[in-house]
């Protein structure tokens, strides 16, 4: 290890200091933050971090790197733990701690593999860098239910290269952010006039490709009249959520509130808005909806559901009144939705026991829901962060919505983050995305991921505005991130093959 350190030339405790703080600027890069280049300013400090240093070296550097990323990016789950899981602080932190420390296990396996496979090959650094990067984004985003968050194409929603998004998804936006950050390194590091004219040409044809992309109008509005939205926020504090006293008083604000904003096209209440299940909670429902008939409004509400004659549980949404169908849900929070090992840890801390735990997980291939004439693509809290999941319920829907429950990550940046994923899904599939939450922020985005309305947050509030149907699909709403994360594996196979055959040439 000392003979690593002597090559590049860093001290062991600049390493421990460099690292980290190389993987904290990505959150510095996404909101609520919004400092993009910091984004590509990390994937270059990491390239330099690995460019000379042995495997064993790069896995420390690479643990040290996430370490950095997810402290600083998704610590919030703390407030989760201590403050609504009642645990402890030593406990909350320690438990805070081994989930960053285990998402950390990505980075430190990318840049291993990074400088044991990738990194001699012909154009490695330049390309086998980006390439693994996105490859280990995308594991991260399905391995034990995935965790797709602070994606490095998060940053770009707004940026010229936005406008590869309809095209080639966040992922797509990983992968130029990635080669952006190794054009930069290598750059660095030549300090040549004609190398860094290469690579800022290479870097320069993304960029204005993207630019040039985002005039393109995939899709088209459906008719000329929008339809009229409103999402009621409650702000009801988590500890009363699901606190029996409560129940009625939350039943009452959500009626009150609701009666003076029938009329418009869609009402949205957010995630698990009724605190019981839907078979017990029809005396309340049922009025309320009828009523929704009349008015000719489609009221669309979380709401937890127990099939008739089984033993399982959902987080599901119901369209009511005059819209129909339910949807529950597919992607389920481990530890917030259900227990991994429930044999074994249910009952050991209150953290292993928070309210509505035990979910089951709805089936895939859900048919949409209906408002009216429309189709509603339907996602619950964590599972707009999936882009291909997003994709595949979007290919038949003229909208997409969203309720979510930010309350238990309290006034921090995870809901801010989880707003900009929902933004880049609108602007992956061109449709319109209606986000209601339950303190805040609910928001109308539009089919280019712009915010047309949002809300304040931690207020009960009424949120008002138009969305447009939409007609057409966008490419990465036909096929996906296939076509990104098949065309990195075979980057990198073809840049072995090329390495074997530049090899036997010498033989």
């Amino acid at each position: 290890m000392a003979e690593g350190q002597r090559e590049s030339g860093l001290s062991p405790l600049q390493v421990l200091l460099i690292a980290p703080l190389a993987g904290a600027l990505v959150t510095l890069s996404l909101a609520p933050f919004d400092i993009w280049p910091a984004g590509i300013v990390s994937c270059a400090l990491l390239a330099w971090l690995l460019s000379i240093c042995p495997p064993r070296q790069a896995l420390w550097r690479g643990w040290l790197y996430g370490l950095g990323l997810f402290g600083s990016g998704v610590s919030w789950v703390y407030v989760s733990i201590h403050v609504h899981g009642y645990a402890p602080v030593p406990l909350a932190a320690l438990l805070t701690l081994l989930f960053c420390g285990g998402l950390a296990a990505f980075p430190a396996i990318f840049a291993w593999c990074y400088v044991r496979f990738a990194r001699s090959l012909p154009g490695g650094m330049l390309l086998g860098f980006p390439l693994l990067w996105v490859l280990f984004e995308w594991l991260r985003s399905w391995i034990l239910t995935g965790f797709p968050w602070l994606l490095l194409g998060y940053a770009h929603v707004d940026t010229w290269i936005a406008g590869w998004a309809p095209v080639l998804g966040v992922y797509g936006l990983s992968l130029i952010c990635a080669v952006s950050g190794t054009c930069l390194f290598l750059a660095w590091r030549s300090r040549q006039a004609v190398t860094i004219a290469l690579y800022t040409v290479i870097v320069g044809l993304l960029w204005v490709g993207g630019g040039v992309l985002q005039p393109i109008k995939w899709v088209a509005p459906a008719s000329e009249q929008a339809l009229s939205v409103a999402v009621y926020q409650p702000n009801i504090p988590q500890q009363q959520k699901w606190d029996r006293r409560y129940y009625r008083a939350i039943l009452a604000q959500m009626e009150t509130a609701s009666a003076p904003l029938m009329g418009v096209d869609i009402l949205v209440w957010p995630e698990a808005a009724v605190p019981d299940y839907y078979q017990n909670a029809r005396g309340f429902i049922d009025p309320i909806a009828e009523h929704a008939s009349l008015m000719e409004t489609t009221l669309i509400t979380g709401i937890p559901f127990r099939p008739q004659g089984k033993r399982q549980y959902h987080n599901s949404i119901l369209a009511l009144g005059q819209g129909s169908g339910v949807y529950h849900k597919q992607r389920l929070v481990p530890f917030g939705e259900y227990v991994p090992l429930e044999s074994l840890l249910r009952g050991l801390i209150a953290f292993f026991d928070l309210p509505m735990s035990a979910f089951t997980a709805g089936p895939s291939g859900q048919a949409p829901l209906q408002a009216g004439a429309f189709r509603v693509a339907p996602y619950i809290c964590y599972e707009i962060v999936y882009p291909d999941l997003v994709a595949r319920g979007a290919r038949d829907a003229d909208l997409l919505i969203t309720i979510s429950n930010d309350s238990w990550f309290g006034d921090s940046i995870g809901p801010l983050q989880h707003l900009q994923m929902a933004q880049m899904r609108a602007l992956e599939n061109g449709r319109y995305l209606i986000r209601g939450t339950n303190n805040g922020v609910s928001a109308i985005i539009d089919e280019q991921g712009k915010i047309v309305v949002a809300s304040e947050r931690f207020v009960a509030t009424t949120l008002h505005g138009q969305v447009q149907t939409m007609l057409g699909s966008t490419p990465f709403s036909s096929f996906g991130s296939t076509p990104v994360i098949a065309g990195c594996a075979l980057g990198l196979a073809l840049m072995y093959l090329l390495y074997l055959g530049f090899w036997r040439d010498q033989d």
